[in-house]
C-alpha cells in the first residue's frame, strides 16, 4: 500500500521545538519531492516546506523561514521537519506529500500522495 503516515506532533508551548516525521511506504522515496503542508482550525491549506528528491535544496514559506529546516533521508524512506520558536499561530494540522514534480502549494490536488497530518499544538 502506497502510503505516508506523520508523526512527531503534540503540545508544546510557545517557543519550544518539535520535529515531525514523514514515514513513506509503497512508492519510489527518492523519486519524490517532499511538501508540509498544514492547516490551522478554521483556516484553509498552508504551504509550509518542500525539499527536492536528493535533498539538495529546500524551500520554506513566509510563516515559518528561519524557525523551521526540512530534510530526508532516502535511504530511511523518511524526511523531516524541525520547527522551532514556536508560536501559537502555528498550531494546526501538519501533513506530508509527495509528487515527482516540485510544488509550492497546499493544494492536494497537485500530489500523488498525501498523509493523515499529525496535530501541533502550540499553548501555554
Amino acid at each position: 500500500e502506497m502510503q505516508l503516515v506523520e508523526s512527531g506532533g503534540g503540545l508544546v508551548q510557545p517557543g519550544g521545538s518539535l520535529r515531525l516525521s514523514c514515514e513513506a511506504s509503497g512508492f519510489t522515496f527518492s523519486n519524490y519531492a517532499i511538501t508540509w503542508v498544514r492547516q490551522a482550525p478554521g483556516k484553509g491549506l498552508e504551504w509550509v516546506s518542500t525539499i527536492q528528491q536528493g535533498g539538495e535544496s529546500a524551500t520554506y514559506g513566509d510563516s515559518v523561514t528561519g524557525r523551521s529546516t526540512i530534510f530526508r533521508d532516502n535511504a530511511k524512506n523518511m524526511a523531516y521537519l524541525q520547527l522551532s520558536s514556536l508560536k501559537p499561530e502555528d498550531t494546526a494540522l501538519y501533513s506530508c506529500a509527495a509528487d515527482e514534480k516540485i510544488h509550492y502549494s497546499g493544494d492536494p490536488g497537485h500530489y500523488d500522495y498525501w498523509g493523515q497530518g499529525t496535530q501541533v499544538t502550540v499553548s501555554s
